[in-house]
């Protein structure tokens, strides 16, 4: 009930008391009915909007296809190359907080969602725009990884020499290079044969082409 309507209400009694005191012939005091309290204008009920899911709760590197065509473009590599190798590498959760929990573990983690180790990342940045950035930041920013993986292929392809075996295509040698570091990738270059764990990373580049491909328009 609203304050002001309680307020008359309790007059009303009051009054009537009085003149039940004040009138003998009467055996029963007059009861006064308050007026109903008004009601309340409708509120309109506003439903709260969704929080957005992080990220990571549905991850797929195609969601990154604008950031990868334009850092692949700036560092002068096949956009569908760098897609590839962050599909290749999208085998692990990517979840900031179970990234810098498995490094609690891990000798030699790797971060962000291309999955660079410190190493790789700090040789890459050197003379980039992202110079001042840190390898710790890789987990919570997905465009600062694609910007560091692309800028690593690119120096990886630096390394290349320039008479090769027909053995793997220059991006076949890169992804290689990525997975197993420049050395193994220069000896591949020259006729070696990837190990077991090498080619399972080539046949994995090899599966996801295609959609690669197709992500990066």
């Amino acid at each position: 009930m609203a304050k002001g309507w309680w307020w008359v209400a309790v007059g009303v009694v009051v009054v009537g008391v009085w003149a039940a005191r004040h009138d003998g012939d009467r055996k029963t005091a007059e009861t006064a009915t308050a007026q109903p309290t008004p009601s309340a204008t409708p509120q309109r009920t506003v439903s709260p909007t969704p929080a957005a899911k992080p990220w990571y709760d549905d991850y797929d590197p195609a969601h990154f296809a604008p950031q990868v065509r334009r850092y692949a473009g700036q560092a002068g590599i096949r956009p569908q190359l760098l897609m590839a190798i962050l599909y290749n590498e999208a085998y692990k959760p990517h979840d900031p907080k179970f990234e810098r929990s498995w490094a609690q573990v891990d000798s030699d983690p790797a971060f962000g969602i291309a999955n660079m180790h410190r190493a790789a990342f700090d040789d890459s940045k050197r003379g980039r725009d992202f110079a001042g950035r840190k390898w710790e930041q890789l987990p919570d920013d997905p465009g600062l990884a694609i910007e560091a993986a692309a800028w690593h292929l690119h120096d990886l392809a630096k390394r290349l020499p320039d008479k090769r075996s027909q053995r793997y295509t220059k991006d076949e040698l890169l992804a290689l290079g990525y997975n197993t570091g420049a050395g193994n990738m220069r000896a591949f270059a020259k006729g070696a044969k990837a190990g077991t764990q090498a080619q399972s990373y080539l046949d994995r580049l090899h599966d996801n082409w295609d959609k690669s491909a197709r992500a990066v328009g």
